[in-house]
Protein backbone atom coordinates (compact mmCIF):
# COMPACT_ATOMS: atom_id res chain seq x y z
CA UNK A 1 0.00 0.00 0.00
CA UNK A 2 1.12 3.33 -0.88
CA UNK A 3 1.48 6.01 1.90
CA UNK A 4 1.16 9.65 0.86
CA UNK A 5 4.38 10.89 2.37
CA UNK A 6 3.43 14.53 1.58
CA UNK A 7 0.07 14.27 3.90
CA UNK A 8 1.49 11.55 6.87
CA UNK A 9 5.02 12.62 7.09
CA UNK A 10 5.56 16.33 5.62
CA UNK A 11 3.21 18.13 7.61
CA UNK A 12 4.70 19.57 10.79
CA UNK A 13 7.80 20.27 9.55
CA UNK A 14 6.76 21.82 6.72
CA UNK A 15 4.05 24.04 8.57
CA UNK A 16 6.97 25.05 11.55
CA UNK A 17 9.25 26.28 8.46
CA UNK A 18 6.80 28.02 5.98
CA UNK A 19 5.18 29.79 8.92
CA UNK A 20 7.99 31.67 9.97
CA UNK A 21 8.90 31.85 6.99
CA UNK A 22 5.74 33.67 5.31
CA UNK A 23 5.49 35.57 8.69
CA UNK A 24 9.52 37.09 8.25
CA UNK A 25 8.85 37.34 4.48
CA UNK A 26 5.31 39.66 5.05
CA UNK A 27 7.03 41.76 7.76
CA UNK A 28 10.01 42.33 5.20
CA UNK A 29 8.53 43.30 2.32
CA UNK A 30 5.62 45.50 4.69
CA UNK A 31 2.80 43.46 2.62
CA UNK A 32 -0.65 44.71 2.44
CA UNK A 33 -3.40 44.04 0.92
CA UNK A 34 -2.95 46.28 -2.13
CA UNK A 35 0.39 44.60 -2.36
CA UNK A 36 0.42 43.05 -6.37
CA UNK A 37 2.23 39.22 -5.83
CA UNK A 38 3.13 36.93 -8.65
CA UNK A 39 3.46 32.80 -7.44
CA UNK A 40 5.28 31.40 -9.39
CA UNK A 41 4.78 27.39 -9.08
CA UNK A 42 2.27 28.10 -5.80
CA UNK A 43 -0.32 26.95 -4.90
CA UNK A 44 -3.16 28.49 -2.12
CA UNK A 45 -2.29 26.16 0.80
CA UNK A 46 1.13 28.01 1.64
CA UNK A 47 -0.88 31.40 1.80
CA UNK A 48 -2.93 30.02 4.88
CA UNK A 49 -0.07 31.39 7.15
CA UNK A 50 -0.18 34.46 5.85
CA UNK A 51 -1.45 37.17 8.27
CA UNK A 52 -2.38 39.02 5.02
CA UNK A 53 -4.20 38.39 1.70
CA UNK A 54 -2.60 41.00 -1.09
CA UNK A 55 -3.57 40.86 -4.06
CA UNK A 56 -2.24 37.36 -5.42
CA UNK A 57 -1.78 35.61 -8.47
CA UNK A 58 -0.93 31.91 -8.10
CA UNK A 59 1.05 30.42 -11.64
CA UNK A 60 1.14 27.08 -12.51
CA UNK A 61 -2.10 25.40 -10.79
CA UNK A 62 -2.69 23.21 -13.98
CA UNK A 63 -4.39 19.91 -12.38
CA UNK A 64 -3.43 21.05 -8.67
CA UNK A 65 -6.38 19.88 -6.22
CA UNK A 66 -5.17 22.54 -3.79
CA UNK A 67 -7.80 25.24 -3.65
CA UNK A 68 -9.11 27.03 -0.56
CA UNK A 69 -11.84 29.18 -0.80
CA UNK A 70 -10.84 31.28 1.94
CA UNK A 71 -7.65 32.78 -0.84
CA UNK A 72 -8.51 35.38 -2.74
CA UNK A 73 -6.57 34.76 -6.16
CA UNK A 74 -6.09 34.93 -9.54
CA UNK A 75 -5.01 31.75 -11.28
CA UNK A 76 -2.82 31.78 -14.25
CA UNK A 77 -1.45 28.57 -16.67
CA UNK A 78 1.80 29.81 -17.90
CA UNK A 79 5.70 28.52 -17.61
CA UNK A 80 7.80 30.15 -14.99
CA UNK A 81 10.10 30.42 -17.71
CA UNK A 82 8.53 32.33 -20.60
CA UNK A 83 6.43 34.35 -17.94
CA UNK A 84 3.50 36.04 -20.36
CA UNK A 85 3.86 39.45 -18.80
CA UNK A 86 5.52 42.81 -19.45
CA UNK A 87 8.75 43.95 -17.17
CA UNK A 88 7.38 44.78 -13.32
CA UNK A 89 4.07 44.20 -14.05
CA UNK A 90 4.26 43.23 -9.98
CA UNK A 91 5.23 44.27 -7.06
CA UNK A 92 6.85 41.33 -5.79
CA UNK A 93 7.68 37.82 -7.70
CA UNK A 94 7.23 35.41 -4.84
CA UNK A 95 8.42 31.32 -5.33
CA UNK A 96 8.83 28.73 -2.74
CA UNK A 97 10.31 25.50 -3.47
CA UNK A 98 9.96 25.44 -7.37
CA UNK A 99 13.42 26.40 -9.04
CA UNK A 100 15.06 22.94 -8.34
CA UNK A 101 12.57 21.13 -10.16
CA UNK A 102 13.31 22.37 -13.46
CA UNK A 103 15.55 19.87 -14.70
CA UNK A 104 18.99 21.60 -15.41
CA UNK A 105 20.70 25.00 -15.13
CA UNK A 106 19.94 26.23 -18.26
CA UNK A 107 15.91 26.20 -17.30
CA UNK A 108 16.74 27.59 -13.68
CA UNK A 109 18.60 30.34 -15.35
CA UNK A 110 15.76 31.03 -17.75
CA UNK A 111 13.13 30.80 -14.76
CA UNK A 112 15.43 33.22 -12.39
CA UNK A 113 15.44 35.70 -15.60
CA UNK A 114 12.19 35.85 -15.86
CA UNK A 115 11.74 36.36 -12.03
CA UNK A 116 13.98 39.35 -12.41
CA UNK A 117 12.41 40.58 -14.99
CA UNK A 118 8.32 40.58 -14.30
CA UNK A 119 8.86 42.09 -10.60
CA UNK A 120 10.79 45.27 -8.36
CA UNK A 121 11.23 43.13 -5.70
CA UNK A 122 10.95 39.44 -5.40
CA UNK A 123 11.21 36.19 -2.86
CA UNK A 124 12.57 33.07 -4.27
CA UNK A 125 13.31 30.57 -1.49
CA UNK A 126 15.16 26.93 -2.96
CA UNK A 127 16.58 23.80 -0.11
CA UNK A 128 20.29 23.93 0.05
CA UNK A 129 22.13 20.87 -1.90
CA UNK A 130 24.36 20.71 1.16
CA UNK A 131 22.06 20.50 3.63
CA UNK A 132 22.56 16.41 4.54
CA UNK A 133 19.01 15.39 4.37
CA UNK A 134 17.50 15.70 1.14
CA UNK A 135 13.72 17.21 1.09
CA UNK A 136 12.10 15.57 -1.70
CA UNK A 137 13.03 11.82 -0.78
CA UNK A 138 13.43 12.97 2.96
CA UNK A 139 16.42 10.70 2.84
CA UNK A 140 19.87 11.80 4.44
CA UNK A 141 23.37 11.98 2.02
CA UNK A 142 21.66 10.09 -1.27
CA UNK A 143 21.18 13.62 -2.92
CA UNK A 144 25.18 13.82 -2.88
CA UNK A 145 25.63 10.64 -5.06
CA UNK A 146 25.96 10.49 -8.87
CA UNK A 147 22.39 10.61 -10.32
CA UNK A 148 22.65 7.53 -12.13
CA UNK A 149 23.38 5.68 -8.60
CA UNK A 150 20.76 7.73 -6.47
CA UNK A 151 18.09 6.06 -9.45
CA UNK A 152 19.47 2.85 -8.45
CA UNK A 153 19.21 3.32 -4.59
CA UNK A 154 15.45 5.66 -4.42
CA UNK A 155 12.97 3.47 -5.14
CA UNK A 156 13.96 0.67 -2.00
CA UNK A 157 16.73 2.81 0.12
CA UNK A 158 15.04 6.11 0.52
CA UNK A 159 11.91 6.93 3.25
CA UNK A 160 9.76 8.57 0.03
CA UNK A 161 10.42 4.77 -1.71
CA UNK A 162 9.78 2.63 0.59
CA UNK A 163 6.44 4.89 1.74
CA UNK A 164 5.16 5.86 -1.88
CA UNK A 165 6.50 3.04 -4.12
CA UNK A 166 7.28 4.49 -6.79
CA UNK A 167 7.95 3.00 -10.05
CA UNK A 168 11.98 2.65 -11.48
CA UNK A 169 10.61 4.63 -14.57
CA UNK A 170 8.92 7.43 -11.92
CA UNK A 171 12.45 7.22 -9.82
CA UNK A 172 14.53 8.10 -12.82
CA UNK A 173 11.86 10.60 -13.66
CA UNK A 174 11.54 12.95 -10.43
CA UNK A 175 15.81 12.36 -10.38
CA UNK A 176 16.08 14.02 -13.84
CA UNK A 177 13.31 16.74 -12.92
CA UNK A 178 15.22 18.08 -9.25
CA UNK A 179 18.37 19.88 -9.23
CA UNK A 180 19.31 21.24 -6.09
CA UNK A 181 21.22 24.34 -5.85
CA UNK A 182 24.81 25.45 -3.71
CA UNK A 183 24.77 29.08 -2.51
CA UNK A 184 27.49 30.14 -4.95
CA UNK A 185 25.16 28.76 -8.11
CA UNK A 186 22.30 31.00 -6.59
CA UNK A 187 24.07 33.67 -5.78
CA UNK A 188 24.80 33.90 -9.72
CA UNK A 189 21.00 33.56 -10.46
CA UNK A 190 19.86 36.32 -8.10
CA UNK A 191 23.09 38.53 -8.56
CA UNK A 192 21.49 41.53 -7.40
CA UNK A 193 20.03 39.71 -4.03
CA UNK A 194 20.88 39.32 -0.72
CA UNK A 195 20.77 35.81 0.21
CA UNK A 196 19.30 34.91 3.69
CA UNK A 197 19.95 31.48 5.31
CA UNK A 198 16.96 29.55 7.01
CA UNK A 199 18.99 27.12 9.39
CA UNK A 200 18.66 23.87 11.42
CA UNK A 201 21.10 22.76 14.46
CA UNK A 202 23.58 25.20 12.56
CA UNK A 203 22.70 23.86 9.29
CA UNK A 204 21.77 25.84 6.49
CA UNK A 205 18.85 23.90 5.61
CA UNK A 206 17.33 26.92 2.71
CA UNK A 207 18.37 29.38 0.51
CA UNK A 208 15.82 32.40 0.11
CA UNK A 209 16.97 35.05 -3.03
CA UNK A 210 15.76 38.60 -1.65
CA UNK A 211 15.74 41.78 -3.23
CA UNK A 212 13.53 44.41 -1.69
CA UNK A 213 12.74 47.67 -3.79
CA UNK A 214 11.64 50.30 -1.84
Amino acid sequence: MKINIFKQVYPPFFRFFRTRRMQKFIRSFHVTGKTKILDVGGTPAIWKYSPVQPDLFLLNLSGSKQADQNIERKIIIADGRHLPFRDKSFDIAYSNSTIEHLGGYEQQILFSNEIRRAARSYYVQTPNKWFPIEPHYFTPLIHWLPRNIQKKLLRNFSIRGLLMRPSQEECEEIIDRNRLLEIGEFRALFPEAVIWRERILGLTKSLIAVKITE
